[in-house]
């Protein structure tokens, strides 16, 4: 998933805001997930570029986009006590990796003909956040939260077995998307979106033109090699990886977290019906069977997300004065 950072973004966990700022940002929300859902198909588009070329050019390209924009409406103010922030900026460097290996996997996930398990990933992936919680974070799980990763971690199971090998780029999408997250919930919220973002890129730009070298050095290099378009479509990368996440960032500050959960579920959806649709993969029975059961799961994590969110709201209006309960 490119990806997706709710903790940078701030989201809010009620409806407090204004109906036309909720409108607005649920129309964000969806712009966001809806372009994310695509990316199989751009991604597709961009072979015969291997996934280290597109994984370079989506770095470097990503960085001068950042840059352009915070010439332009001037924010560089942030830089320099960033740089008085060594803790953070080590995080910030974790969480560039992290989100590195989630993009080259997904990508060689798309390019070598593995959408659909791709997909698997980002359905997933909500089941491995919130187990991370318990190991790493310490938190305490609701009754259907524990159901919820139970029955992902049967799914698990039924796909490794019948499918005769562990799902690899799927666990490796999640656990790595998870652990983004998780890295940027414990660096703190102190950067915005597009300043996380450059200071990724920066991290890893050293990375990207190493990789250019050395696949130029092995002749494996496709840029300017298949016209215009295809050249056009590399350098474009920076711009479709950095909008979906502004977009996304600017959602999550309108609506409520569970109104993101539930969005969120639209991206893997998307990527699925590119594959099985679009590019024409093949679907085996058992990994149907697989998807169904983990879309159980993620069922019932929605149904405990909305009655948590129900209880907070009425606890919310019980301890209200009378004089400020809305009439």
């Amino acid at each position: 998933m490119t990806a997706r950072d709710t903790v940078e973004a701030g989201p809010s966990t009620g409806s407090t805001a204004p109906h036309g700022e909720v409108g607005r940002g649920t129309l964000l929300g969806f712009a966001a997930y809806g372009l994310w859902g695509l990316f199989p198909l751009y991604f597709d588009a961009l072979k015969p570029a291997g996934p280290w070329e597109i994984l370079a050019h989506r770095i470097l390209w990503t960085l001068l986009f950042c840059v352009v924009v915070l010439l332009v409406v001037r924010d560089l103010g942030w830089i320099r006590p960033l740089l008085r922030r060594p803790r953070l900026l080590a995080g910030t460097a974790v969480a560039a990796v992290l989100i590195a290996v989630n993009w080259v996997v997904y990508v060689a996930a798309v390019t070598s003909g593995n959408t659909s398990e791709a997909a698997l990933g980002y359905f997933l992936n909500p089941l491995v956040t919130v187990a991370l919680g318990v190991v790493v974070l310490g938190e305490r799980l609701r009754v259907l939260q524990w159901v919820a990763v139970g029955i992902g971690v049967v799914a698990g199971v039924y796909l490794g077995v019948s499918g005769g090998r562990v799902p690899w780029v799927a666990l490796t999408l999640a656990v790595s998307f998870a652990l983004y997250g998780l890295t940027k919930k414990k660096v703190g919220v102190s950067l915005d979106a597009i300043h996380g973002l450059t200071v990724e890129t920066v991290v890893l730009a050293p990375v990207a033109v190493v990789l250019l070298l050395v696949v130029g050095a092995q002749g494996g290099l496709e840029f300017g090699r298949h016209g215009g378009v295809h050249t056009s479509l590399l350098v474009l990368s920076g711009l479709v990886t950095a909008v979906p996440l502004l977009c996304f960032a600017a959602a999550a500050r309108r609506i409520p977290l569970v109104s993101i959960g539930l969005i969120q579920f639209i991206t893997p959806v998307m990527q699925l019906l590119c594959a099985v649709l679009l590019l024409d993969e093949h679907m085996p029975r058992e990994r149907w069977i697989g998807f169904g059961i983990v879309w159980v799961a993620l069922v019932v994590l929605t149904v405990d997300s909305l009655v948590s969110l129900r209880g907070a709201r009425a606890a919310r209006r019980e301890a209200l004065p009378v004089d400020d309960c809305p009439r």
